[in-house]
Order: structure tokens, then sequence, then C-alpha cells
């Protein structure tokens, strides 16, 4: 595995050890071993999979605790540019966000812990991300911050006006209202 960026503490972008010969080429996306090396000992108990056309933006979107999601995305089709916002309590880069290009020809894997908010926009039609997750999807405890939040200052692809957003994050709620995400309770 090739650690390709840390931007913010604890959140990694990386190239797994890809074995390519005349059939094709194998890689090994996660593992216990793989994600002790990213920082995480919970397991991935929950996959998902989000088909989007383009120009459609999901996110920002988190759980809070004891439901605080750790993520590993990957792009299985398309492209996409992918975000993270840090909110973390006690955290020195507290609503920071970073972005990444993910495109489906590069086996790039993004792991994001629990504490941070997650969304991309996706620019191709009909671009799949694949996205293990550490605790299940749990609706009384997600929670989504303003995609389009001034303060946060995300230069998302494209004119906002040309989006598709659902109703549910058109609603999401400013940085300045977001609590801090405590760490959960061990």
């Amino acid at each position: 595995m090739k650690i390709i960026s840390q931007p913010i503490p604890g959140v990694v972008l990386y190239r797994p050890q890809v074995h390519a010969d005349e059939r094709g080429a194998f890689f090994e996306s996660a593992s216990p071993a793989i994600l002790a090396e990213l920082g995480c000992s919970d397991p991935i108990v929950q996959l998902n999979v989000s088909r989007s056309r383009a120009r459609v933006v999901r996110g920002l979107h988190y759980q809070v605790p004891p439901m605080a999601q750790g993520k590993l995305i990957r792009i299985t089709q398309g492209e996409a540019f992918d975000v993270v916002v840090d909110l973390r309590a006690g955290s020195s880069t507290f609503g920071t966000w970073a972005s990444f290009r993910l495109v489906d020809a590069e086996p790039l894997h993004l792991w994001i812990p629990p504490g941070f908010a997650h969304g991309f926009c996706a620019l191709v039609e009909d671009t799949e991300i694949i996205y293990g997750v550490t605790r299940p999807y749990s609706p009384s405890h997600e929670r989504t911050l303003l995609w389009s939040d001034a303060q946060l200052g995300i230069p998302w692809p494209g004119s906002h006006g040309s989006f598709v957003v659902s109703a549910k994050d058109l609603a999401g709620c400013a940085l300045r209202d977001t609590d801090p995400i405590q760490r959960d309770a061990a």
C-alpha cells in the first residue's frame, strides 16, 4: 500500500498494491491489517453503493456517537470530486476541509475516520461509489452539514445552479451551528 496524501490528520488517500498480468489485475481493498495501518481498529460492518448522475451532489453527511462512522471510499465507475470536513471536538483542524478527485481508472481508496462529514459531486454520468462503514446506518444519528456553506468555501466544480441536490442536503446545517463530534465512549 502506498500512502498518497494525508492532508488532515487521520484522513488517508492510498493506493493498494496492484498485481497485474496478461489476465488483468488484482488488489486487496481492505483487510484488518490495512485498516490497522490506516489507524482504524473497527471492522467494516456495512458496504454501501451509491450511483449518481453527473452534477449530483450528495452530502455532507455524518453520524454522531455512538454511531459515528469511519468510511472507506472507492470509485468503481466514473469520476467524483470527494470532500471531507473535520468536525472532531478538540481538533486543531476543526472546520477544515480537504478534497480529492477520484476516478475509476485509478484504484485509490480514501479512509475517513469517525468525526468527519463526507460528500461528493459526481463529475460524469453513472458515477458509482462503494464505501464500507464501521457502524451501520442509523437515521436517528445522521446529520447533514450544508454542502454550500459559505464559511466552508468549498469550490465545488461547476456552477451551483447546475447541481442536483436532495431536499435533505439543501436543508443541511451551517458549520457555525454544528456541534463538534465528541469521541465515542469506550
